[in-house]
């Protein structure tokens, strides 16, 4: 093929293939390309295509190989098949496989996939049939398996945050010093938001978004607003650590929860307003390759005003909120007491402050970045992010019911030596 233009379709087998096929003086050998239609029908299709649903032979097309009589295995240079294709839907992902005669499914042992934008490339170390397996993401299975673990984590979460604004009660009832504490309310604001996202994310997964379109559309929107009110109090939950932990002086501002509470209940009201305006709430509904839905909910129609609004806000509250939890680590770990070791396993107590901070300011949605990756950093996102709630109560308590060689801290966020329970100096 060299010096030729090459097609998008091709073949490619290695010189050592030929050389164990023609021993002696033999200057020939029979090779067979099969291309083949599968048609709609279940031939070829297999349990893992019957059973997956989602699932297809991409373009129902398979190529067979053979090289004289000999069942092939085991090359030690690789067979490279080029299947041409258009550019596949950002939820789906093609996989080399061949077909297992002795199975009666597809496989894909012995096989690499390099993945193109509109061509994929098979190398395998044998000689059979083989073809491009086109796969949602996320299967039918894993989508439900998911599902259950978003819900059981969001429960679990739910109980704990109740647990959470439980104590803070009681605690600003029985101590004076709460009802004029800051960081404590923002915890709670936190909390509160959190929670009822919780709420509204059980209530949209576990009802049928067939309805009355004002249903759908009010249901989409409040589940909007507390996702943007938990965004919201995660940055303003950096912001005021960085008052506190950073800036540490002239920190002081008249109204200072009552403009806090403004701006974190207030604005995302503004955004909601301005996204139902254009008409941007109904069914959200995403499809696989074969055009058959795979799941629908009440969330937006519209995606750029999904982009804007949940991508893009969530982004630069996340930014913000890695930025100062990174000064804050920064500060810590370069404190005398930390550098010098004066205090045996202060170490992993900064460690475990750096963690109970990250989970005010929303450090496990930052694992969303991770998902393209692969299904385990879906489940990993899927499972720790649900029990944000969780770890916020576990925070609370260290904070507020702590050993008694730290009784002295008065708040978490309050100063970092108390955070810390050692000194800034």
């Amino acid at each position: 093929m060299q010096g030729e233009d090459q097609p998008t379709d091709r073949v490619r087998l290695p010189k050592s293939l030929f050389g164990a096929l023609l021993p002696g003086n033999r200057s020939a050998v029979r090779l067979a390309i099969t291309v083949l239609n599968i048609g709609t029908g279940n031939v070829f299709k297999g349990p893992k295509l019957l059973q997956d649903n989602g699932s297809s032979v991409l373009n129902n097309r398979m190529v067979g190989l053979s090289v004289g009589q000999m069942h092939t295995t085991g090359l030690s240079e690789l067979v490279e098949i080029t299947f041409s294709h258009q550019r596949q839907p950002s939820n789906m992902i093609l996989t080399c496989v061949f077909w297992d005669v002795v199975k009666g499914d597809w496989d894909s042992q012995g096989c690499s996939t390099e993945l193109g934008d509109e061509r994929t490339i098979c190398r395998c170390d044998h000689l059979t049939f083989f073809a491009l397996l086109l796969r949602p993401i996320l299967d039918q299975a894993t989508a439900q398996t998911l599902t259950r673990i978003s819900q059981a984590g969001c429960g679990v979460s739910m109980i704990f945050l109740a647990f959470t604004m439980v104590l803070y009660v009681a605690l600003r009832l029985s101590l004076q010093r709460f009802k004029s504490e800051d960081a404590p309310k923002i915890h709670i604001a936190l909390s509160s938001s959190l929670f009822l996202l919780n709420l509204t994310f059980l209530i949209n997964v576990g009802s049928s978004p067939q309805g009355s379109p004002a249903s759908c559309w009010a249901r989409a929107a409040i589940f909007h607003y507390f996702l943007l009110c938990v965004f919201t109090w995660m940055g303003l939950e950096a912001f005021h650590l960085y008052l506190l932990a950073i800036r540490v002086f002239n920190t002081y501002f008249g109204h200072y929860f009552l403009k806090l509470s403004l701006l974190g209940w207030g604005l995302p009201a503004l955004v909601v307003i301005g996204v139902g305006s254009s008409n941007s709430y109904g069914i959200y509904t995403i499809r696989n390759q074969e055009n058959r839905t795979s799941l629908e909910l009440c969330w937006f129609q519209k995606e750029p005003a999904l982009y804007a609004t949940v991508h893009g806000y969530f982004l630069v509250s996340f930014l913000f909120g890695a930025v100062v939890l990174a000064l804050v680590a920064w500060k810590i770990f370069t404190l005398p007491s930390v550098t010098a070791g004066k205090e045996q396993g202060q170490t992993w107590k900064s460690v475990f402050t750096i963690l109970g901070l990250s989970s005010l300011v929303g450090m496990t949605w930052g694992l969303a970045v991770l998902t393209p990756l692969g299904l385990s950093t879906i489940y990993i996102f899927t499972l720790f992010n649900s029990l944000q709630g969780v770890f916020i109560f576990c925070w609370f308590i260290t904070l507020y019911f702590p050993r008694q060689s730290t009784t002295a801290s008065s708040s978490g966020t309050a100063r970092l030596d108390q955070v810390h329970s050692v000194s800034q100096e």
